[in-house]
């Protein structure tokens, strides 16, 4: 790197810093993209590693490999504890690196609206480490099950609870019906795995709310296909180790259950606060930064907050949604704006299109709206399937999910349901 070479640090390898990276690699400038791990996640098929369909590996590609071509760039594993704007240095937890221009895009964690204690039972879906810890708790409920004489505690075992009716809630309701009622049929000879209560529980007036209503009422009958039982307008008051406490309206109900999955919420991570604090930038009430119609944080015009982390709402007036699509469009337009800068030439504000929304519910059962088109069951889920690949980062890995899925569909079978941890008992969940 040359000493006037202009320097770009990137704090995050998800979505939206990997996007933006790549569009720097022919842009004279050097790149250094930090992250706590040295892979780039493909969140949105995490569900599916929690469920047993694929491994960690089928999802995750190492950033150096991914990056190993692209010379101007370098990859650095290291934790971002601190924003120096004066000096325009991010501090890290064994060191520093300089900047000229800072992208944060460090993404989001788990929201439990002020009762973090929830955490413990209730597991939420962000990270490779969530999806095992996930699925061991859920495989381990039915081993529990195989063993347990008490029938009242039987039903407890066999009773799943997933808190929150977005696209992540519903695909895990789909899976876990489909574990239910086929991967496990023949697994046990104590229990039927089919006779597992499934209980989604959404807080607004139906599932998938983004959606349009017909969407969502296809859902809703596709996972109740599958075993689901689905409540909406029902809010979560108190989660324990035995069980899940449901308000709706003025009905309080307790469940006897011992497996709870959180997929309701999201909160900016810590790197959020850091930077409001260096920077005087404004905070939503999930922690995201309020950026500008340029995704800058006011007043610093050297510093780009994307994806999960950014509260983007010039263009509805709501944040843009958690998924893929904003942050690579945002990725991308970060990586244009920063080349353009350097050519001296203007930047337009950034402009969010909206291609629209997918969630696949199980076998052959998925709801799209593109917008222009709305559909339902096979067609759904085929576009979803190659949508979910064209988007895989690596050509090998989008080979081996597509097989795993093809295994999948002709056998009913999960291949990659192993129950992982330092103790494989129900007495360490």
């Amino acid at each position: 790197m040359s000493a006037t070479q202009h320097r770009v640090v990137i704090v995050g390898g998800g979505f939206a810093g990997l996007t933006a990276a790549q569009k720097l690699r022919k842009a004279p400038v050097h790149v250094t993209l930090i992250d706590r791990c040295n892979y780039h996640l493909f969140q949105p098929l995490l569900y599916q590693v929690a469920t047993g369909s694929l491994s960690p590996a089928n999802i995750a590609a190492p950033l150096r490999n991914i990056l190993k071509r692209q010379k101007n760039t370098q990859v650095l594993l290291a934790e971002v504890i601190g924003v120096d704007t004066v000096n325009r240095r991010v501090v890290l937890s064994d060191g520093s690196v300089d900047y000229d221009t800072l992208i944060v895009a460090t993404g989001a964690s788990h929201q439990y609206f002020g009762h973090d204690n929830w955490e413990k039972f209730a597991p939420g879906l962000k990270t490779i480490e969530d999806a095992t810890h996930m699925r061991r708790r859920i495989l381990l409920a039915f081993e529990a099950a195989e063993r347990e004489p008490d029938q009242q505690k039987l039903r407890a075992w066999m009773t799943f609870v997933i808190v929150g009716g977005g696209p992540t809630g519903v695909e895990l309701a789909g899976a876990l019906g489909e574990i239910a009622n086929d991967t496990l049929r023949n697994d046990f000879r104590n229990i039927n795995p089919s006779e597992a209560r499934i209980i989604l529980v959404e807080g607004t007036d139906r599932i998938l709310p983004p959606y349009p209503p017909s969407l969502s009422e296809s859902a809703k009958k596709m996972v109740e296909h599958l075993g689901v039982t689905v409540r909406t307008g029902a809010l979560v008051t108190d989660v324990k180790e035995e069980s899940v406490t449901i308000r709706e309206g003025d009905k309080v109900e307790e469940i006897p259950t011992r497996t709870v999955l959180w997929a309701a919420g999201v909160l900016g991570s810590p790197l959020g606060r850091i930077v409001a604090e260096a920077t005087g930038a404004q905070l939503d009430k999930a922690g995201r930064v309020i950026v500008q119609p340029d995704l800058t944080v006011s007043g610093h015009p050297e510093i780009f907050v994307l994806g999960d982390l950014a509260n983007f709402s010039h263009q509805t007036g709501k944040p843009l949604p958690g998924v893929a699509q904003p942050a690579i469009q945002e990725g991308r337009y970060v990586g244009d704006a920063i080349a353009r800068r350097l050519r001296g030439a203007p930047i337009q504000p950034f402009n969010y299109k909206d291609r629209g929304n997918l969630a696949t519910i199980g076998r052959a059962a998925a709801v799209a709206d593109l917008n222009w088109l709305r559909l339902s069951g096979i067609p759904a889920w085929l576009i979803w399937i190659f949508i979910h690949l064209a988007n895989i980062v690596q050509f090998q890995s989008r080979l081996l999910v597509l097989l795993q899925w093809a295994w999948l569909y002709i056998s009913y079978d999960r291949s990659a349901r192993l129950i992982t941890g330092d103790n494989p008992l129900p007495l360490d969940l």
